[in-house]
């Protein structure tokens, strides 16, 4: 299958990429910077775009079966939009294009995973410093479950950076669940198992350890 990343120059879009290209699919790694991508993959293809620009979108998007939306963002002060406008180009693009497969990486805090992360993160990390991300993976996933796509939203615990261990749980029913610590390379690895299941179609699973 041939899978675009955007967002694959670090963190759980880049081990998605390696686990891709291991597993013998055909991708397109895309960052806004090239030089952000250190891959030394001659089949990947990589591509420049910032999921702000639709227009660059347009460009990068056709010709793919499955759509991973991998970014990320530091907490800060300011008001974020990234989230929200970045998937509604990316959703956009890919109506024009008749692709129909969306997986998106968002955060424990946003829809039903909210009040899910033990103590401290509920009632210390997200107040303080998640606040306005958490704002913004709302209106992304509102815009996401309208979007009339193949969707997954995929809601990772911890991340981590250690190795991949295949041993994370994933939670559709939230009940007596806390997230935990997961790496980023075991997230990567739930992803590439939808390439081959539409089980969570339409879900919005929580993957921890």
């Amino acid at each position: 299958m041939k899978a675009l990343v955007i967002g694959a120059s670090r963190g759980i879009g880049y081990y998605l990429v390696q686990q891709l290209i291991e597993e013998g699919h055909e991708v397109t790694a895309c960052s806004r910077s090239p030089m952000d991508i250190k891959l030394p993959y001659p089949q990947c293809q990589f591509k420049r775009a910032d999921i702000r620009d639709f227009f660059a979108l347009q460009r990068i998007v056709p010709g793919h079966d499955v759509v991973f939306l991998c970014v990320g963002m530091l907490p800060g002060i300011d008001e974020v939009n990234l989230f929200s406008e970045g998937s509604r180009n990316v959703i956009d693009a890919m109506n024009e294009s008749g692709i129909n497969r969306l997986v998106v990486v968002s955060c424990v805090g946003s829809g039903e995973s909210k009040g899910h992360g033990g103590f401290w993160y509920d009632k210390v990390i997200q107040p303080l410093m998640m606040k306005r991300i958490l704002c913004d993976r709302e209106r992304q996933e509102k815009i996401i479950r309208d979007s009339g796509l193949d969707w997954t939203i995929v809601r990772p615990g911890f991340l981590t950076y250690g190795r991949k261990k295949n041993k994370y749980k994933v939670y559709t029913n939230l009940e007596g669940v806390k997230a935990k610590y997961i790496s980023r390379q075991d997230v990567a690895d739930f992803l590439l198992q939808l390439m081959d299941t539409d089980e969570y179609t339409h879900q919005a699973p929580l993957v921890t350890n």
